[in-house]
């Protein structure tokens, strides 16, 4: 096995994507939708021993990952970071929240 990489490489990041897409809500809501059935030959999902059937959701519109990859980097990996105990992240984070909500008030009002 090779050295570790100093950042996240782009097939942990699709990893992490890929673990959060197949237990989200949506996806759920797409296959229950469906009657856990495939769309093009009607075959139900299985998982009875021998007659397995696995399904998948595809997303119609292809999906730009490379993009999707780049914006985590920049907008969560790559951000400046600083190392806070649980309270003290807590309080930063409802001054952040209470920062972009006044900010959004004050933009409704300009329009």
């Amino acid at each position: 096995m090779g050295k570790k990489l100093p950042y996240t490489p782009k097939s942990k990041i699709a990893g992490w994507i890929r673990r959060g897409w197949t237990q989200s809500r949506e996806r759920a809501k797409v296959v229950k939708e469906a009657g856990y059935r495939c769309s093009k030959c009607n075959k139900k999902q299985s998982r009875a021993k021998g007659k397995e059937v696995k399904i998948e959701v595809h997303h119609i519109d292809k999906i730009n990952w490379e993009n999707v990859i780049r914006i985590i980097r920049e907008e969560v990996l790559d951000k400046p970071q600083e190392v806070l105990c649980y309270e003290c992240h807590k309080e930063e984070t409802k001054k952040q929240v209470a920062e972009a909500k006044a900010k959004k008030i004050e933009a409704n009002h300009e329009s």
